[in-house]
């Protein structure tokens, strides 16, 4: 990638979300609860498929490393980790997580990154489909590349968004179900929730992290439903001029 088209990618942050339109805002809760809680039809198979995510991003865990999760949501990556050790999670909306006997595991809960303290140093930063949701990632990205301990490791699942096959994929399932139940258009509620697309993510976590591997859920990049990134070696001085740039 250029320094011409990283400044392309940079310049676009921070993003603003389209709004909602009232119809689907009104519903908007309900809906993200019940794809969470997988309590549809089409939300039980995609949390089925996202199995895929969650077992790629736990492959290397162990009670001996201290893990930090961005966007951990109602927590559903813990079931793949193992059990022990120092877990802490990110994750704006209490309300995912309040009343779950999975917090018991967690050390610390932060309502964003930028809150956990400048000392603290995790083996890995994990997330699983959060980092397209993120309109300020490369503040995400820099503070995530600082808070690594010495070798330590960033592994972020994505879905391919921005891929043929993930929009068809979404599309016939929970697309279709929504516009059968509500009779709404889902692709609104995506770009409002999707506001990075997974080559930008790809993109700027390979010029943050000098040692960056990819792998698909499906056939190369446009044929696949999710990635896997795996990413070590953090530019510190990249991270330190992005966070300079965006304020943070």
């Amino acid at each position: 990638m250029t320094e011409g088209s990283l400044e392309a990618r940079l310049a676009r942050f921070p993003k603003t979300r389209p709004p909602l339109p009232p119809e689907i805002a009104e519903i908007y809760a309900r809906q993200y609860a019940e794809n969470r809680a997988g309590e549809t039809t089409a939300a039980s198979l995609s949390q089925r498929l996202e199995q895929w995510m969650h077992r790629q991003v736990a492959a290397d865990a162990s009670p001996a490393k201290a893990t930090l999760e961005l966007g951990a949501g109602n927590l559903n990556q813990l079931p793949f980790e193992p059990e022990g050790g120092a877990y802490d999670v990110v994750e704006p909306f209490a309300e995912l997580f309040e009343g779950s006997p999975r917090l018991a595991r967690v050390r610390k809960v932060y309502a964003d990154v930028a809150e956990a303290p400048a000392d603290a140093r995790y083996d890995r930063i994990t997330s699983v489909a959060c980092l397209e949701h993120i309109t300020d990632l490369p503040v995400a990205l820099a503070r995530s590349a600082r808070l690594l301990a010495p070798g330590g490791v960033f592994r972020a699942a994505i879905p391919s968004e921005g891929g043929f096959l993930w929009k068809l994929g979404w599309s016939l399932t929970t697309g279709l179900e929504f516009r059968l139940r509500h009779g709404l258009d889902y692709g609104l509620l995506m770009a409002h929730e999707h506001v990075n697309d997974a080559a930008e993510i790809e993109a700027l976590t390979k010029a943050i992290f000098e040692k960056v591997s990819v792998k698909s859920f499906g056939l190369g990049r446009q044929l696949s439903l999710y990635r896997f990134i795996e990413a070590r070696r953090p530019r510190l001085d990249v991270a330190e001029a992005w966070l300079s740039r965006f304020g943070a």
